[in-house]
């Protein structure tokens, strides 16, 4: 790196700094945590895909499409579920949450049943997010310091001094329209790596006559995730498709670092646009991305100095990042095939990731912590004390998520698997709980909080006893156990009060035929990618 790749870094924090001060008149609850409820479907789709699109995501998953041992366009499968999922939430949960007017995503499980639920599944979201987005921005520093000489603390003090700042500020409308211009720039990052490893490998015909043929095949339907969970077994069609329809879901529904974006929304025909382009643009940026991974493989496997360049990185940092040496692949092409002045536009697309993690939960974690605890305490709180509080409350877990990072230490790899892992040990069970309250009528609190700790306790116990079971399946299992359990329990144990009016919508049969066809045609498309090398 030279001053002009320093001089892009420091415009580019410049710019973020602004975005907040610019936005940093919010007046009440719904100006701070929503956007004022007037967000377009176009911002919000990239703020949500900006988010997925995560630091992470960047680096790791080239990574293992190009480079880890039994990687390759297998990820793809990972998108499968998503139009599926997209589509259930359009018909069945969305609409009624939205209507509903609340912040927090989990005040609607008070209305419906009571708060013990609401409490519940509200503490484990801020346990689980925060430590989540720690180990994330541990891991971007370490990689930085790995291979552009930032120190650890540096890097995580930048990353998060500008982030705190601008979230602290501006609220929702700074996260979502800072993910805009952050998603751009990524999405250019991906580009570029794209176009100069292409061109470094000789062209097209020369990167498909060297590809790895056993890294191109993205479909298999004879894998069924129940034998090996974390071998040969894992990645097949029907558990990436079923578990990802069920996780999804979950994800985009009733996770608040997501659902606060559809609740942002101006009214319900936003959402469905906004449902739309994450269905329809998530693939392709995947794709691309993958499509990435394997060109920057392809030259780590012909080139020498490439590999010459990682490990001696590697070595050089082997005692942070043991067993991570393939998640070096993007950053070290990036510093030493790339021109001084490109080299700072994608070190800013690795900030613009970290950030992006990290701004979007600073804000849903204010929102959970004021909507489901401190309004509790203080119902009659003013708008003004309430933003007060809440931006109060933003810098805490901004804080928190950096304590974390300094402190995640040689876990790090230990504590991602981990992470994984939990988040499909909720993920299912907590969409059976709003399947519960939304789509039935007679089921109470006792029941749904039963079927809770069912649905948790089964997938606790498959990871512990059944390591065989591919954890995508959990969310799926959590799911159904939680909502059969509670319908059953509700039966048998007669309500204490009557459940509220449940409000009811339909997308219509249009939109699911929509998205259940492109489903289709993401499928086709990754079977026949093989076919043309």
């Amino acid at each position: 790196m030279n001053t002009l790749d320093y001089i892009i870094i420091l415009i580019y924090l410049i710019v973020f700094l602004g975005i907040g001060y610019f936005f940093k008149e919010n007046k009440s609850p719904q100006d701070y945590f929503l956007g004022g409820r007037n967000m377009g479907w176009l911002p919000l789709s990239l703020s949500t895909m900006a988010t997925q699109l995560s630091a992470i995501s960047f680096i790791s998953a080239p990574a293992f499409v190009g480079l880890k041992n039994g990687g390759g366009l297998q990820w793809l499968t990972y998108e499968f579920g998503v139009p599926l999922a997209m589509a259930f939430l359009m018909v069945a949960l969305i609409p009624t949450l939205y209507k509903s007017g609340v912040v927090s995503v989990y005040e609607y499980l008070e209305k419906r049943f009571d708060s013990s639920s609401r409490l519940l599944i509200s503490f484990v979201f801020q346990i689980s997010r925060s430590v989540a987005t720690g180990v994330m921005i541990y891991t971007m520093a370490l990689i930085l310091q790995a291979t552009i000489q930032i120190e650890f603390w540096i890097s995580i003090l930048i990353i998060g001094a500008i982030t705190l700042l601008y979230s602290f500020q501006g609220g929702m409308k700074a996260v979502i329209w800072g993910d805009v211009i952050q998603m751009i720039v990524l999405f250019l990052g991906i580009l570029i790596c794209l176009g100069f490893g292409l061109n470094e490998l000789g062209g097209i015909e020369s990167f498909m006559s060297k590809v790895d043929k056993s890294r191109i095949n993205a479909i298999d339907f004879s894998k069924l995730g129940l034998s090996n969970s974390n071998g040969d077994d894992a990645f097949g069609f029907w558990p990436m498709v079923i578990g990802g329809i069920f996780l999804y879901a979950s994800y985009y529904g009733t996770d608040q670092t997501q659902s606060q974006r559809l609740l942002s929304s101006k009214n319900l025909k936003t959402i469905k646009k906004l449902l739309f382009a994450n269905a329809f643009f998530r693939f392709p940026i995947t794709l691309t991305y993958c499509i990435m991974g394997l060109i920057l493989g392809t030259l780590f496997s012909q080139d020498f100095s490439f590999q010459e360049n990682l490990n001696l990185v590697y070595q050089n940092n082997i005692e942070y990042l043991e067993g991570k040496n393939a998640d070096l692949m993007v950053p070290v092409f990036i510093i030493h095939y790339l021109p001084n002045g490109v080299i700072g536009i994608l070190i800013v697309s690795i900030l613009s990731a970290a950030m992006s993690s990290l701004s979007s939960t600073i804000n849903s974690l204010s929102a959970v912590s004021m909507e489901d605890f401190v309004k509790r305490f203080y119902p009659k709180i003013s708008d003004k004390k309430y933003v007060q509080s809440s931006r109060i409350l933003s810098l805490f877990w901004g804080i928190t998520c950096l304590f974390l990072a300094f402190f995640a230490g040689k876990i790090e790899g230990t504590v991602i698997e981990v992470i994984n892992k939990i988040g499909s040990v909720f993920f299912g069970p907590i969409l059976g709980v709003f399947i519960l309250a939304i789509l039935t009528k007679r089921t109470h609190a006792i029941g749904a909080n039963i079927g809770l700790f069912c649905g948790v306790g089964l997938n606790i116990i498959l990871w512990l006893y059944v390591p065989e079971i591919f954890w995508f399946w959990w969310n799926a299992i959590g799911c159904l156990i939680t909502f059969g359990i509670g319908v059953l329990i509700s039966v048998l144990i007669k309500p204490i009060t009557t459940s509220k009016e449940i409000i009811t919508y339909s997308a219509g049969k249009r939109e699911v035929t929509i998205l259940f066809g492109y489903f289709l045609l993401i499928v086709v498309i990754s079977s026949l990618i093989s076919k043309l090398f």
